[in-house]
């Protein structure tokens, strides 16, 4: 096992839901879907957003596009016309979720090297 963070695995996008943030993360390879599925929950999300999400995590499960979809709810300071935070539409979540370390198997890892992903 390695530990290694999401960017490595996996490619994420974000944008608002009004006060919420949307945050999507997709395997880049379906083998890795249930390991990123395995750990990164709702409790770990909210954890690694501490510092902005105030609300609650909800997470929505995509296997078909081996992806997950999470909302962090009270995230962005009232949203994009209230908020006078620098990122009210959460752009940037997306890329901060992707900087979450998680342990994966190292086939998996050397399989994701020789495709040219790793």
């Amino acid at each position: 096992m390695a530990r290694v963070p999401l960017s490595r695995i996996a490619h994420a996008r974000s944008g608002d839901k009004g006060d919420a943030s949307n945050v999507g993360l997709i395997a880049d390879r379906h083998e890795l879907y249930e390991t990123i599925r395995d750990q990164v929950t709702p409790e770990r999300v909210k954890q690694h957003f501490a510092a902005i999400c105030r609300g609650r995590v909800e997470r929505f499960e995509v296997p078909n596009l081996g992806a997950l979809n999470f909302i962090l709810h009270d995230s962005l300071g009232g949203g994009g016309t209230e908020s006078l935070l620098t990122d009210a539409q959460g752009k940037t979540h997306g890329q901060g979720l992707l900087m979450m370390e998680i342990e994966v198997p190292d086939a998996l890892l050397a399989d994701a090297e020789e495709d040219g992903r790793g």
